[in-house]
């Protein structure tokens, strides 16, 4: 992957960040505008046609593997149990920002997760990143194994590191 200098990979982060700020959330409206319509989104926030292109295959990989996702913006997909927002080409993703009452992750791509429903869900980030269980007091994130099986917990409130690509299930509360 080719690198950028940071003011030009900072500036369409920022650009991407700001414009899905604009765009709405997931719950804004069912319906997913058209393809055609991030795409402009993304070329509006300065990556080039090929980057746009980049950008939403790397968006139909997440929407092709994990059912009940759907893309609300260039780079962000409404998932089971909440958020994933997915880094420019050619960045990498800024820690998220972890609203209180939700258990945020960082992958090692620099996928930003954001969990604020309870429930059992698949977990497609890989490598190594951060974590922050921002929820209530007391309130036990897991996280398991392929087969099911709990690999390791964590507290909250509590903040830290975890290699990703063994964990393929996570209950947030």
């Amino acid at each position: 992957m080719r690198m950028r200098t940071f003011p030009t990979v900072f500036t369409a982060a920022a650009a991407l960040v700001a414009g899905l700020t604009l765009t709405g959330s997931a719950s804004a409206s069912a319906e997913s505008p058209q393809p055609s319509a991030h795409a402009a989104e993304a070329r509006t926030a300065g990556l080039t046609a090929a980057e746009a292109g980049a950008l939403q295959a790397e968006v139909d990989a997440v929407l092709a593997r994990q059912p009940g996702t759907r893309q609300i913006s260039a780079n962000r997909l409404s998932m089971p149990g909440g958020t994933v927002t997915l880094p420019a080409p050619g960045a990498l993703g800024a820690p998220l920002a972890c609203a209180n009452g939700h258990l945020c992750i960082t992958d090692g791509q620099g996928r930003n997760y954001d969990y604020y429903h309870c429930g059992y869900y698949d977990f497609w980030g890989v490598g190594d990143g951060t974590f922050n269980n921002n929820q209530t007091w007391g309130t036990r994130a897991r996280f398991y194994n392929e087969n099911g099986s709990e690999r390791w917990s964590n507290v909250a409130k509590d903040t830290g590191t975890a290699s990703w690509t063994p964990v393929f299930h996570i209950r947030p509360c």
